[in-house]
């Protein structure tokens, strides 16, 4: 596998480092308990208080956790799974691979922009900047002007689409609302954030991204297919970490969660079956992919 040698070093600092911070995020416990607070806006919030998300709100912890606990159940497993496929020149596990680091690349982008500053920043920071390296090294280590050839010729191309499409469209659909409603009236869901963080990440990286993969995909481009499994892997890491956040700030009393939860455990279900439908339709030749390639990076 191309650039074997700068990964082997990168996945593992990046699994253990995560491991560390989300550990923290779940099981540290300082003393206090939530407390209301009047933001700069105006807006009335509850503060968490305890544990390493003590100044972020009971709303902002609860999505926080739910994103911790996705990453050590599945985040972790995913990217010890998929480094062990591609470094044994497997193209699914190369594909794996990918959408798995851009989950980390995302996740911990948000950590260093949206958590209230804490004792874990610089760990966020290498993260954040482990996983941009990594999925970049990633995304060189493929062939792409072969994948088409590495695909089966019964892969659903259309269905599959249309569940990017369906990812695009919603996030779009659904944080374009959000403002837009921000501008009718002030932001009533900022809590203690300064600006819509999540939103503009969406509306940059996963939408776009998502739709242009389902285009390309249908036009049997070899971008598309990579474009395809970055968002559908990268897809069912986000769809279900909101999903558990949802369910997280259901159990915390945050209110309106089940409008959160409902249409993501959807995504989820749709971005999991697109995922697996995907990755079985990889031509069972795969392993040409890795003779192709130039030689390691030392």
């Amino acid at each position: 596998m191309k650039y074997q040698s700068a990964l082997k070093w990168l996945v593992p600092a990046i699994f253990v480092l995560a491991l560390f911070a989300a550990g923290m995020g779940l099981f540290y416990q300082t003393p206090g308990q939530p407390y209301p607070l009047t933001s700069f806006r105006g807006e009335q919030v509850t503060i968490n208080g305890h544990g390493l998300y003590f100044w972020d709100t009971v709303s902002s912890a609860a999505q926080m956790q739910g994103n911790d606990l996705v990453t050590l159940l599945v985040g972790l497993p995913l990217l010890a799974a998929a480094a062990w496929l591609a470094f044994r020149g497997s193209l699914r596990g190369q594909l794996l691979l990918t959408g798995t680091l851009a989950f980390f690349l995302y996740t911990y982008m948000s950590m260093c922009m949206l958590t209230a500053y804490n004792g874990l920043f610089l760990v966020y920071v290498t993260l954040f900047g482990l996983g941009l390296y990594a999925f970049a090294l990633s995304l060189m280590a493929i062939n792409v002007a072969a994948l088409p050839g590495h695909f089966s010729p019964k892969l659903p191309r259309g269905w599959i689409a249309v569940v990017l499409f369906l990812v695009g469209g919603f996030l779009a659909l659904a944080w374009l609302g959000r403002v837009a409603n921000d501008l009718i009236s002030p932001p009533a869901t900022l809590e203690n954030a300064t600006s819509r963080v999540i939103q503009a990440m969406d509306l940059v990286l996963i939408a776009p991204l998502a739709v242009l993969g389902g285009v390309l995909l249908l036009r049997r481009a070899p971008w598309g297919y990579l474009l395809t499994a970055v968002s559908l892997l990268k897809g069912l890491t986000m769809t279900l970490a909101v999903s558990t956040m949802a369910i997280n700030m259901a159990l915390a009393g945050v209110p309106d969660s089940l409008g959160i939860m409902v249409p993501f455990l959807v995504l989820t279900v749709l971005t999991v079956a697109a995922a697996v439908v995907l990755l079985r339709n990889v031509d069972r030749r795969e392993t040409a992919l890795a003779g192709a390639m130039t030689p390691q990076l030392h």
